[in-house]
């Protein structure tokens, strides 16, 4: 996708956004001219193992703040949203990319552990969006994104790993529920999810590195695929739970083989949540 400027002078805060999906996401902004703040529950990685999400910021021609704190802290949210607003002078941009994982069955899982995925995923998203929403109303493209899937009843889904995809999947009922609450004050709500496993460090170690590598894509493809919707009228692009090749192939691309993490002929591995998918 070309460069452009289309978001110069907006403001985007993107949980998570240190590495993975969520850095990549940070650096398609700032090529279209967006300040991005990154918040995080841990710094960047130490100097020498490549470079950090705020330099690919930087170098892409935006402006980076970088916030550490944890998302399921009010507080810590309250701060990091009032400290992107002091810096930047406004927010019109909330990605929730931030995640945790666990698919240890419901036999087994601690409550702990059960807690860890909600207080994170379910309530650290929400009250993200929740306390935007001041800021949201004041920008004329205002857009939620958040990394969740598309909704199925399909039982295999929850049996396979009950806490984490209920979770997950509190995360897009909020996305259709604050389009429905927010449509008449203009602000988008929309959710994506990649078709594909991608290869950030936490499949990885599911998949192993070699599989992972022959068998993943780049998060680049999330990233391509956020900026399209992020770019679109907020008005008349709200309530999706979009997967990334549908974004891209509504965007004319069709040539995702730029994306391919190596450049192995194996198959893909299948997202989770999709249809057609198999739980694993």
């Amino acid at each position: 996708m070309a460069a452009d400027r289309e978001l110069a002078g907006r403001t985007a805060l993107i949980t998570g956004g240190v590495r993975g999906i969520g850095a990549a996401i940070a650096a398609r902004l700032a090529t279209a001219g967006a300040n991005v703040a990154l918040f995080d529950k841990a710094a960047e990685p130490q100097a020498g193992s490549g470079s950090t999400a705020t330099e690919r910021v930087e170098a892409a021609g935006g402006r980076a703040l970088t916030i550490v704190g944890d998302l399921r802290r009010d507080e810590d949210v309250e701060s990091a949203v009032a400290r992107t607003v002091a810096e930047f002078g406004g927010l019109d941009i909330v990605v929730n990319n931030a995640a945790a994982f666990d698919t240890t069955p419901t036999a087994a899982i601690s409550m702990k552990r059960y807690d860890l995925l909600h207080g994170v995923n379910t309530r650290g998203s929400f009250l993200v969006s929740r306390t935007t929403l001041p800021h949201l109303e004041k920008s004329p493209a205002a857009h939620i994104l958040s990394v969740s899937p598309p909704l199925t009843l399909d039982p295999s889904w929850l049996g396979a790993h009950l806490a984490y995809t209920a979770s997950r999947y509190a995360v897009s009922l909020a996305t259709l529920g604050l389009a429905h609450e927010l449509a008449e004050r203009g602000i988008a709500a929309n959710s994506l999810w990649p078709s594909t496993s991608i290869g950030t460090e936490a499949i990885r170690v599911i998949l192993g590195e070699d599989v992972a590598a022959r068998r993943s894509r780049r998060p680049e493809v999330m990233a391509d695929a956020a900026f399209a919707i992020l770019r679109r009228d907020p008005r008349s692009c709200t309530g999706n739970l979009f997967t990334d090749e549908e974004v891209l192939r509504s965007e004319d691309v069709t040539d995702f083989a730029p994306y391919r993490l190596g450049d192995s002929d194996d198959e893909l591995e299948a997202s989770w949540f999709l249809p057609g998918s198999s739980a694993r």
